[in-house]
């Protein structure tokens, strides 16, 4: 995989695995996604994830940075949790993240 993702309608109740070896970033867009939708994103490799939020995205985590957490370490993973849908969606990311 490469250095950045946007997630898809495709990726919604599914599994994001990544590979990467240098740093990925996962951006979580809006407009595409419903309430209830759920993604989890594996860490597959050294590159570590960091999600980010498309303008009008809330994004909500026990993370370090709430609004862009981390997965924490490779081979471990996170699911993003869409509590709304539509242009402004309130998403939470649960998981082993900082």
């Amino acid at each position: 995989s490469g250095t950045a993702y946007t997630l898809a309608l495709t990726d919604a109740n599914n599994v994001v695995t990544t590979t990467s070896t240098t740093a990925v970033t996962i951006t979580v867009p809006a407009s595409v996604f419903s309430a209830g939708d759920q993604i989890t994103v594996l860490q597959d490799a050294a590159g570590q994830v960091s999600f980010a939020a498309a303008s009008g995205v809330t994004i909500v985590s026990t993370g370090a940075t709430t609004a862009a957490p981390m997965i924490r370490v490779p081979y471990a993973g996170a699911t993003v949790y869409f509590k709304t849908g539509g242009a402004t969606p309130t998403v939470t990311i649960v998981g082993d993240i900082v």
